[in-house]
C-alpha cells in the first residue's frame, strides 16, 4: 500500500506569510509537493484547500501540521475533525509542536486517552484565543470611533454640479453614462454617491 505524508498550513488573512510553518512541515519530512496552504480564519473548516487534502487521505496516510491552531480555532470541530481523520479514514496526524498530539504511537487505551487530554485542551485553547482576539478588535474599534477615527471609504468631494445632474438622471432625463461624463465620474462613482445622497435626503 503506498502511504503518502501531507502538511497542511493555515494563515488569517492573504497579506500574513506561512513560510515559518512551510520551513517547519519541509525540515520535517513532508514532500514540497504534498503541501496545502489555506489563507482563511481558522473558525471553521469550509477552506478550499483543507477539503482538497482531506479527499485525498487515505487509510495508512499521515497528515502534519505545525500546531493545533493552524489545523482551526473551534473546540468541537477540531475534534470532530481529528476523528474523522484518525477514526473513518484510519489516517494518522501529528502536531509538530505537540509531541504527545502524534496518532501513530501509543495507540493503546491510555496513550488513545492521554491524546484525547491534550486535543481537548488544546482545542479549547486555540478557539479562546479566537475569542480573545475577536474581543480586543472589536474593543479597538469602539475605542477608535471615540476618538474621531473613521472607518470605510473616505469621503470625496461631490462635483458642484452633481445635484442638479443627479435630479436630471433621477427624473430620467439622461442616462447613467451621461451623469457620470457630466459630472466628470465613473459610474460606479456616481451611484454610490447617488445612494449617499438619497440617503442624506431621507434624513433631512
Amino acid at each position: 500500500m503506498n502511504i503518502n505524508t501531507y502538511g497542511y498550513m493555515r494563515v488569517s488573512s492573504a497579506d500574513q506569510n506561512e513560510d515559518r510553518q512551510k520551513i517547519e512541515l519541509l525540515t520535517w519530512g513532508v514532500p514540497a509537493g504534498n503541501l496545502f496552504c489555506d489563507k482563511l480564519s481558522g473558525k471553521n473548516f469550509s477552506r478550499p484547500e483543507y477539503q482538497k487534502l482531506k479527499t485525498l487521505l487515505k487509510k495508512g496516510d499521515l497528515l502534519v501540521v505545525k500546531s493545533i491552531d493552524r489545523l482551526g480555532r473551534n473546540y468541537l470541530q477540531i475534534q470532530e475533525e481529528w476523528r474523522y481523520i484518525t477514526k473513518k479514514l484510519e489516517a494518522d496526524i501529528v502536531i509538530i509542536d505537540m509531541p504527545l498530539l502524534d496518532t501513530r504511537r501509543d495507540k493503546d487505551l491510555l496513550g488513545t486517552l492521554i491524546s484525547d487530554i491534550v486535543l481537548q485542551l488544546l482545542s479549547y485553547v486555540a478557539e479562546t484565543e479566537r475569542q480573545y482576539i475577536h474581543q480586543r478588535q472589536a474593543e479597538g474599534i469602539a475605542a477608535a470611533k471615540l476618538r474621531g477615527v473613521r472607518f470605510g471609504r473616505p469621503v470625496i468631494p461631490l462635483p458642484k454640479n452633481f445635484k442638479e445632474i443627479y435630479s436630471r438622471w433621477k427624473a430620467g432625463e439622461i442616462s447613467l453614462s451621461e451623469a457620470a461624463d457630466y459630472t466628470n465620474m465613473s459610474k460606479n462613482q456616481f451611484k454610490w454617491a447617488a445612494r449617499k445622497h438619497r440617503g442624506f435626503n431621507r434624513r433631512s
